[in-house]
């Protein structure tokens, strides 16, 4: 080791930066046999409730729990995993796992997720980039058009980035590209603007948000941090993930909360009629829950705070998933489109995820963002299933290959859930990075903090960006704990 080789006069600043790097997660974290070891059977660093079982709550729980606190995770689903959520589906002889909520890793060099998925052994399965598209009629998209409205679609937003620096901070990133696509020389006919509305339906779908809302300033900041690598699948699901993490962890299921009081000595926590006392508290809900006002802070939240939950954006994705007898579609590719002829309907069963190759069944996950995320909530689940085998038989039965009735359908109503009031965070009109900073910030003098993916402005709306504040509130938690303790032992003295 080169411990070994280290002159003995800077031992201490060997551990100081062995010390910092395990407190905020850069190491030994996650869910190998010889970190969960080191657990202490008896804590002794005072007792921390976490808000919410997701990423972001089972990351901090379990660094705590290894840090030597007490924890209790309060959460108000009767599971675990918050906004990911790996649905078991079967009918007949077939079975497969859909992953209803966040579905894809999003890079895997310096993802936590990834490093988690080594430690269980895990192979995860890298998503092709080949996306075939489809008319609305069922034809195939010509390739040399659809490469043409892509390279034209680029274009455009490489123009919008160059000139937001002289429009208002208060233009939408959808306005500015109408603008300049109307002013643009390129002109388009009806099969192209279709094809131009698909992209502009999968950059909602990316956002979760209609780009009418979205900051023409600033709804790309986070582009500099991407993870790099592979966009990957985890067969079996992400919800393997949460079931590790959640091991050991003492989770108080159904126990929704809507009252926290952080003093300045201790915090209490109102769930379900219970009160729960500890001495600091985390709260990973969705930005949805507290933008609904869902939760009574007392005191109430500093200002900046409040200003801030009013201006980030949350927006809405949602799924169906359909198991079938028998996979008729292409299994070589794991993602297809369908382009609608209709722009009001861009984002509706746009994009179909092939699940086949990572559920254990004949799977397919069907996508809808936009104006259609939200229309589709109050779609009655006979015209969802409709309009979606309409489309499959539009792309399908023209080639000879008959599209079975689905075994079993799930649905998605990530809008209505009163437990995330949408999907995932972005940066809307009026909005910055900045408020991501003011989300993650500690109030009530170190006895109230926040986690979650909208609180974190390198990566946000991404499942290992919310396991990543997880490890940072621990830290930082740790930190106030510490200083507490030796502030009490100078006042002995």
């Amino acid at each position: 080791m080169f411990v070994d080789v280290i002159p003995e006069q800077y031992s201490g600043l060997l551990d100081s930066a062995y010390n910092y790097l395990l407190s905020y997660g850069y190491i030994n974290f996650g869910v190998t046999l010889a970190i969960k070891d080191k657990i202490p059977t008896r804590p002794s660093k005072g007792r921390v409730i976490v808000i919410g079982a997701g990423l972001a709550g089972l990351a901090a729980a379990r660094q705590l729990m290894l840090f030597g606190f007490e924890v209790i995770v309060l959460e108000g689903r009767k599971r675990a995993g918050g906004r990911v959520y790996t649905k078991k589906m079967e009918g007949g002889n077939k079975i497969a796992d859909a992953d209803l909520g966040g579905s894809v890793l999003t890079g895997t060099l310096g993802n936590p997720l990834g490093v988690l998925a080594r430690q269980l052994s895990y192979t995860l399965h890298t998503v092709r980039d080949q996306c075939p598209l489809y008319h609305a009629d069922g034809t195939p998209v010509d390739e040399y058009l659809d490469k043409k409205v892509e390279v034209a679609y680029n274009e455009l937003l490489e123009k919008a980035s160059k000139v937001r620096q002289d429009l208002s901070p208060i233009i939408s990133l959808g306005e500015a590209l109408e603008t300049l696509r109307k002013d643009s020389s390129v002109a388009m006919n009806d099969e192209e603007m279709n094809l131009f509305n698909w992209h502009l339906a999968n950059l909602e779908y990316a956002n979760a948000s209609l780009l009418s809302k979205l900051s023409l300033a600033f709804w790309d900041q986070d582009d500099p941090y991407d993870m790099g690598g592979d966009h990957c699948f985890l067969p079996g699901g992400n919800g393997r993930l949460i079931h590790a993490l959640a091991e050991n962890v003492p989770i108080s299921f159904e126990k929704t909360v809507h009252t926290i009081r952080y003093g300045r000595d201790r915090v209490k926590v109102i769930a379900a009629g219970q009160v729960f006392e500890g001495d600091m508290v985390l709260c990973t809900v969705p930005l949805g829950v507290l933008k609904r006002g869902s939760i009574g802070f007392y005191p109430e939240l500093p200002q900046r705070k409040l200003d801030t939950i009013r201006r980030l954006g949350f927006g809405l994705l949602n799924k169906v998933a359909l198991l079938f007898p028998y996979v008729f579609w292409d299994s070589n590719v794991d993602t297809f489109g369908h382009v609608a002829d209709d722009s009001k309907r861009r984002g509706e069963f746009f994009l179909f995820y092939n699940y086949a190759t990572v559920s254990g069944g004949p799977l397919l996950l069907a996508l809808v963002a936009g104006k259609a995320a939200h229309r589709f909530e109050r779609m009655t689940p006979t015209d969802a299933v409709t309009k979606v085998l309409q489309i499959l038989k539009g792309i399908y039965e023209p080639q000879g290959i008959n599209v079975p009735k689905p075994i079993q359908i799930v649905f998605t109503n990530w809008g209505s859930d009163p437990f995330s009031y949408g999907s995932y965070s972005n940066v809307a009109v009026g909005a910055s990075g900045d408020d991501y900073d003011i989300l993650a910030e500690t109030v009530g003098n170190g006895r109230l903090f926040f986690a979650g993916e909208a609180t974190t402005r390198h990566y946000p709306a991404t499942m290992h960006g919310a396991f990543l504040t997880g490890l940072r509130e621990a830290a930082k938690m740790a930190h106030h704990a510490s200083v507490r303790t030796s502030h009490l032992q100078a006042e002995k003295k």
